[in-house]
This record gives C-alpha cells, sequence and structure tokens, in this order.
C-alpha cells in the first residue's frame, strides 16, 4: 500500500511556518489577524524597545530619572507603560563608576518581558541562574564584560513580585544624541547587566 506522506518539506523555515500557520488557520484552531497581532506585539510595542525607551528617558530627563529609581512602576506608567508588567513591580538599579548591577531570577526564570522581549536561552539556564550569584566577575567575563576590581559588583534576584532592570552608564560621547538616538544603542543584555555599552 502507498502512501502519500514521503513527499519533502521546504527547507526554509519560513516557508514550514508558513504552511503550518495555513493549516491552523484553515482548520480554525487560529485567526491569521490574531497572530499578525501577537506578532506586531512582540516585535514592535513590546521587548528590548521598551526598556531602551525608559533608560533613554531617564538619561536625556533629570527629573524623570530620579522618578524611575525612586519608583519605577510610576515612572513607566507615565511613559504608558502600565498593566505591561501587571501585578509586577519593576525596580530600576543604575550602573555608576564603581557599581556595576545584574539581574537574575535564582528560582525560576522571572523575567520583564514586556520590557526586554522575549528571554535569552542562557537567563533561564541552571548554570547562569546559580552561577550569577556565587561567581558574578566569573559569569560576566564570559560576555566579555571585564569589571575592574576595584568596581562592586551587585546581583538582584527577581521575584514573580518584584522584577529589576539595570540602568547601563550613559555611552561617553553620547551627549549630542537625542532620546531616540540613545535609545537604538540601549541592548537588552546591557538592561539585565551582562553587556556594557
Amino acid at each position: 500500500m502507498s502512501h502519500d506522506h514521503d513527499h519533502k518539506v521546504p527547507a526554509d523555515v519560513a516557508l514550514r511556518v508558513k504552511a503550518l500557520e495555513t493549516a491552523l488557520a484553515d482548520r480554525g484552531y487560529i485567526k491569521p489577524e490574531t497572530l499578525d497581532a501577537i506578532i506586531d506585539t512582540y516585535e514592535n510595542r513590546v521587548g528590548p524597545r521598551n526598556g531602551a525607551r525608559v533608560i533613554a528617558r531617564a538619561w536625556t530627563d533629570p527629573e524623570y530619572k530620579s522618578r524611575l529609581l525612586e519608583n519605577g512602576t510610576a515612572a513607566m506608567e507615565e511613559l504608558g507603560f502600565g498593566g505591561l508588567v501587571e501585578g509586577t513591580d519593576v525596580t530600576i538599579v543604575e550602573n555608576r563608576p564603581g557599581l556595576h548591577n545584574m539581574v537574575v531570577c535564582t528560582l525560576c526564570s522571572c523575567y520583564p518581558w514586556a520590557l526586554l522581549g522575549l528571554p535569552p536561552g542562557w537567563y533561564k539556564s541552571f548554570a547562569y541562574r546559580s552561577r550569577a550569584v556565587s561567581e558574578p566577575r566569573a559569569v560576566l567575563a564570559e560576555f566579555n564584560v571585564e569589571i575592574p576590581e576595584d568596581t562592586e559588583v551587585r546581583v538582584w534576584d527577581s521575584t514573580a513580585e518584584l522584577r529589576y532592570l539595570v540602568m547601563p552608564q550613559r555611552p561617553a560621547g553620547s551627549e549630542a544624541l537625542d532620546e531616540k538616538a540613545l535609545a537604538d544603542k540601549i541592548t537588552r543584555n546591557g538592561m539585565i547587566g551582562t553587556a556594557l555599552l
């Protein structure tokens, strides 16, 4: 008996995804417009762009920076990010000369998705979660981040109720850049503390 299951699946991942999406839509399991909205949310409305916008505003507006460091959750609501981290408070920790901050979640992988986008695989790994606390300088070195010996390294442990976001040091020579240009320089890893800008 012959079966028609031996045809080759397209090698291109995009074609396979489109075929799966079409099959699910044809069967009524998903609505294409709903899927488009979800994709738009993670590509354009949440993720590192949101966190970068918060940090860039703080770098350009000293009064906003003060409010952000005092109450991160309330200050982010000023930028329209209320409800993105529903039920969770966000505390901003600032890198500055003599102090470098780094974020981890030792129990699971609590992470401010709405501000940083999808979590990187390494953030959820047991190795990062355990070693970030016990040997943060070694972990940072693996990210090619060398912290001077006289700089204190603080590790902040996120929880289901409280998430942390690192405000990296503003890059030298960026004084003439506007808020949008500054936001373009801010990376997800910089806001976790595993990269320097």
